[in-house]
Formats: structure tokens, C-alpha cells, sequence
């Protein structure tokens, strides 16, 4: 890697998690701060907190918090990138092996894929809904959620909260 370009950002996994949300791949901002969601206008902290998975709002430096409730983060592609536009479509299909072989190995019992566009990739189909998926990935049970990102003005917090909170009354154990 380039040595002023950002590192990749760590997963924070564990095993057997309830959820590992899976976003798209890092932005520019959370590799350099080495933290996930560190951007200002990224809703996923909170939405977190409002669908009912942490009791209180995570702060981005405190991410790895979020494996005291049963979830983890990775993303498809770890490839740091201003916008997940400059991403082309074979990095998602070179990473998808090495992505189902962390699913397997740790795991959880749902996958949230944060966007269409990943899952779709990996997916090889066009035509996704959004929440539970038929197909499994690596074993897990998959969501499809909106991408919390600032960017993504297609669905309100409300919508977001909506969306998350479905996945964790599925995710609730019996």
C-alpha cells in the first residue's frame, strides 16, 4: 500500500456474535482515524443505539464497545476510499472468498450487508430487497440494511431505525 494513502481498518469481531454489520469498505476518514463510522454526518452510532442494540450512543474513538452487545464490523472490501464509487466491481468479487471464510470462522448468526451494493456484488444478483435474504453467506442468516452514511439522504434516520431494529428483534435469542 501506498505509504500516504490510509491503512486498512481493522475488523472488530468475535466469535459467535449475534450480528457482524458489514459495510462496504472503509471511507478515507475512518482508516485514517482508525476508527469505524468516525465520520460526523454517518448515522450508524446512533441509528445503532435508536433500533435498540446499545443501551447509550457508542462514540467512534470507542468502537470496539460495540462487541459488549453481540456485534462486530468488517467490511467486504478493505480497501480505503473517499466514496464507495471509486470501488470496481471485481474487488468486491476478489474479496467475497476471503469474506465468507471470516463469516465461517467467526460465526455470528446474522450478516448485515450496510447497502444493496455489496451484497449485489457478491450476490450476482441485481434485484435485492432490503431486510432478511433467502440465501445464507458463511453460514449466517443475511440482512440487507440502508447504508447509514451522510450520503445516503434516500432514507431518513426514522427509516434507518425502522430497518435496524427489525434485524434486532430477528437477532433476539429465543
Amino acid at each position: 500500500m501506498h505509504p500516504d494513502l490510509p491503512q486498512p481498518l481493522p475488523d472488530i469481531l468475535g466469535k459467535n456474535l449475534s450480528v457482524i454489520f458489514c459495510g462496504i469498505n472503509p471511507g478515507s476518514t475512518a482508516a485514517t482515524a482508525g476508527h469505524h463510522f468516525v465520520s460526523g454526518s454517518n448515522r450508524f452510532w446512533r441509528t445503532l443505539h435508536l433500533a435498540g442494540f446499545t443501551p447509550h450512543r457508542i462514540l467512534p474513538q470507542n468502537d470496539r464497545e460495540i462487541l459488549d452487545y453481540g456485534c462486530g464490523l468488517t467490511t467486504v472490501v478493505d480497501r480505503p476510499t473517499t466514496s464507495a464509487s471509486e470501488l470496481a466491481r471485481h474487488e468486491f468479487r476478489d474479496a467475497s472468498v476471503a469474506l465468507e471464510r471470516k463469516i465461517r470462522r467467526y460465526a455470528p448468526r446474522h450478516l448485515a450487508f450496510l447497502g444493496k451494493m455489496a451484497y449485489s456484488a457478491l450476490s450476482g444478483s441485481r434485484t435485492i430487497p432490503w431486510g432478511p435474504q433467502q440465501a445464507t453467506f458463511g453460514d449466517a442468516a443475511v440482512w440487507v440494511l440502508p447504508n447509514p452514511s451522510g450520503l445516503n439522504r434516500a432514507f431518513t434516520l426514522d427509516q434507518l431505525v425502522l430497518a435496524y431494529r427489525q434485524l434486532r428483534l430477528a437477532a433476539e435469542p429465543e
